[in-house]
């Protein structure tokens, strides 16, 4: 019952994003007062010890607010929603079935964090269910699966490039796509285009209107991101998520989202990711307060 409700909100919001008027790239400018935001923000890292990158797109006006946007930070498993976006792609356009084909793997498959495939290695999941886990519970052997169906990470490049990001890179398998240090370009995106890839991903048209849909379902019954950006915007709002986490080394923490402030409205897109001085764990309060310093600023708050 809770996936039905789930795909019925979602339905009703990616219809909503069709008559919400959600602008283009070329229709995008700068919110006033970006000097504040950056003051805000750069307070904000003085105090949690490390950096922040973010990027926000308010769909209905165009305006955008940005901060160390342009830089690149590594992806860590906010890479499984445009993973599972380019395999919902490769099942309507060259693999019809894809989604309900059973996939098998044995316990020499398994990887750490995997809390949906542990419990399925001797019957398998089908495509859609590892999308499922991958997304809602950030399942690294479903997204090792699922890699596999789109040629690996140089085929999750090749997705990127699609998009037409040229930045966003996948180099490596989980886990060691997580094993991140300053100045490594491998497994990496920055804020702004991730935030663009998720913006033609939901509100564009770089999927078929079903998919789309689907997508919305898997990042709005996301249970990783209750502390992030959901826990920085007043609880009435709507929030479809993708985080990813790295507690060790750098203290990396991301989340991803369209925002919806209220029902019927144009949504807002939100990409945040951080990591932290070496050896200090990840943050989460910093990703939560950056969400509401970047909806004050679109005037949302």
């Amino acid at each position: 019952m809770r996936h039905a409700r789930t795909r019925t909100i979602a339905s009703a919001l990616a219809a909503s994003l069709l008559v919400g008027g959600a602008t283009t790239p070329a229709a995008q400018a700068a919110v006033p007062h970006a000097g504040q935001v950056k003051k805000d923000l750069r307070s904000l890292e003085v105090s949690f010890k490390g950096r922040i990158g973010a990027y926000a797109l308010d769909t209905a006006t165009g305006k955008t607010v940005t901060y160390r946007a342009g830089e690149r930070f590594p992806m860590l498993s906010t890479f499984k929603a445009p993973l599972c976006a380019a395999v919902l792609r490769k099942a309507r356009t060259s693999k019809p079935g894809l989604m309900n084909r059973l996939i098998r793997w044995t316990a020499a498959d398994m990887k750490p964090n995997s809390p949906v495939t542990e419990k399925h290695v001797k019957d398998g999941l089908t495509v859609s269910q590892l999308c499922e886990a991958a997304v809602t519970m950030s399942d690294g052997t479903a997204s090792n699966l699922l890699l596999k169906q789109v040629g690996g990470p140089k085929g999750l490049t090749r997705y990127f490039r699609t998009l037409k990001d040229a930045t966003s890179r996948m180099d490596r398998w989980h886990p060691e796509l997580n094993d991140w240090t300053p100045k490594d370009k491998r497994d990496t995106t920055t804020p702004a285009a991730i935030g663009r890839d998720l913006r033609v991903l939901t509100v564009g048209r770089a999927l078929h209107a079903k998919d789309r849909r689907q997508l919305l379902a898997w990042l709005l019954a996301n249970k990783t991101g209750g502390e992030r950006i959901r826990a920085g915007l007043p609880k009435s709002w709507t929030v479809a998520d993708k985080t990813g986490t790295n507690s060790d080394g750098f203290g990396g923490g991301n989340d991803i989202a369209v925002v919806w402030p209220k029902k019927g409205a144009a949504p807002v897109i939100m990409s945040i990711y951080t990591n932290r001085t070496k050896g200090l764990p990840t943050d989460n309060k910093t990703i939560a307060k950056t969400a509401t310093i970047l909806a004050r600023a679109l005037g949302k708050l």
